[in-house]
Formats: C-alpha cells, structure tokens, sequence
C-alpha cells in the first residue's frame, strides 16, 4: 500500500498549503492529488505543487473530461509531466450531469462511448506513431461537421511526450468500474470501502481484465481517496465528514435523481444488505 495526500479542491477562496505539500515530498508520500467541481481547477494548484517539490507523483482526481477536448488534455497532460520530471498522473472523470450540463453546458448523455472515445484519443496522442486521426461517434479530428471549413488536417503533438503515461479513471457504476479496468491504468473510486471489494466490485474489475489481452492486478493501481477526521469523540470526527459525504449522496443533482445516490443504493446498499442476510 502507497499513501498519498488529498488536496481537493478549494471554497470560497483559494489557500494553497504549501507546508503540507513540502512534508509530503520530504517524508516519501507517493501522489499528491488535486480536484475540481465549480471553482479552483485541479492543474493550476498541481502545478504550484509540482515546482514546490521534487520526487512526489502530481495526480489530477479529477480533472473533468466535459470540460476539456480530449487534445486540451493531453496537451496539458504532456506539458506538466515534462515540467515535474515525469511525475504526472492523469486522472479523469465525467463528473455528474448537474455540473456537467449545469456549469460546462455539454450533453452527459452516454458516458461509456464518451470515455472509451476520450481514452483512446489520450493514447494516440501520447503514442504520436501518426498524426492525430479519430472519427467515432462523439469526437471527430480533424473535425468534419457541416459548418467545417475543409481545412483542418491532422496532427502530430509539437510536444514529445511519453506513450506510457498512466491515465486513470474516476468509475461509479458497474460498466464503468469495468471499463476503468479494461481500458486505464488506475481507478479512482469513490466513497470507497475496501471490505465490501470482493461483494462491490471484483466482479466488475476482473470482467474489464478480462476484456484485454492479459491485464491483471499488477498492471492496475487503485487509488481511492479515503476521508480522514482525528478526534478523541467519535461524534465530533463524524460530524465532520458528513457534510462532504451529504453533498455528493445528496447534494449533486435533482432530487428525482440523485446521481451519487443511485449509485450508493445500487452497489454498496443492496449488497451490503446481501452479506448480511447470508450471515450465520
């Protein structure tokens, strides 16, 4: 097990702590992570952390694909990795619709195709064996739509970076747990508890593995973010992990459809009621 620090992403006002992010690197933490909602964004504070230090991974947990076209990131991607010495990690999500429609005003709809698309863009860039060629169903380059000009042709990237950048992915659902497994490097999962792995989520993992041509554990990170609150009371701790969990529970859509909460009754409720009922 490798730890890391959460740096998340900020309130009302941006406070880097710079003394945090020094001790991290000094005492051999492996990742610093930042995020982003609808505020402070996860690069900039990664890459102040990034000239603060010197061996400590710099990861993005998330960086919101809606937000980005697939080339902005990889652009970005390349160009902090080579800045820190090569200590990047790209980790992606498509956040939930409320922000998504709500605050980047694009359509949430159909995320599987949207990442699969995303992701394999990501790796021919970083790849650059050909200029940049991609004609699915939710991203066209060179861009062909009827408004094009005709004049776009395609691209290698300026920037030299390295094919085997590690790109991992913020998974919720079932099918997306799976294609995290099958088509990233790591997994980024959410309200994780490790106990209820192998009743939650192995099944998933194992049928992404399968979907490749002999990926295992050992060519997969996962790296959950784990919320922390020290205090002598019990009370007090909870209290003040609550409301960062009611937000995401039920704060992050309408209430017809809640979609943190979907998720939770689906693969952590029903199973967990499962294990209980197979009790002795």
């Amino acid at each position: 097990m490798r730890l890391g620090v959460m740096l998340g992403y900020s309130g009302s006002r941006l406070a880097f702590p710079a003394e945090l992010v020094r001790a991290a690197d000094e005492l051999g933490a492996y990742a610093i992570w930042t995020s982003e909602a609808y505020g402070s964004d996860a690069v900039t504070p990664l890459a102040w952390a990034g000239a603060l230090t010197q061996r400590v991974r710099l990861g993005t947990a998330i960086m919101q694909m809606p937000a980005r076209t697939p080339a902005t990131t990889a652009m970005t991607a390349i160009t902090l990795d080579q800045l820190s010495g090569g200590r990047f990690l790209l980790g992606l999500g498509l956040s939930g619709p409320q922000v998504v429609e709500g605050w980047h005003g694009q359509p949430y709809g159909k995320p599987l195709g949207k990442t699969r698309e995303y992701v394999a863009i990501l790796r021919a860039i970083f790849a650059r064996e050909a200029p940049l060629e991609h004609h699915g169903q939710h991203f066209s380059i060179p861009y062909q739509g009827t408004d094009a000009t005709g004049l776009g042709k395609p691209l290698k990237s300026i920037l030299h970076g390295r094919a085997d950048l590690p790109i991992y992915l913020a998974a919720m659902g079932p099918k997306n747990v799976a294609l995290a497994a099958e088509v990233a490097d790591g997994w980024l999962p959410f309200l994780f508890a490790p106990r209820f792995y192998d009743a939650v989520y192995r099944e998933q993992v194992e049928a992404g593995f399968a979907a490749t041509d002999g990926k295992s554990y050992a060519q997969f990170d996962l790296a959950p973010s784990v919320l922390v609150a020290i205090d002598e009371d019990l009370e007090v701790a909870r209290n003040a992990v609550k409301p960062f969990i009611a937000l995401y529970v039920g704060g992050m859509a309408r209430r017809a459809r809640t979609f943190t909460l979907m998720w939770f009754r689906a693969t952590v409720l029903r199973p967990k009621r499962a294990l209980f009922r197979n009790c002795t």
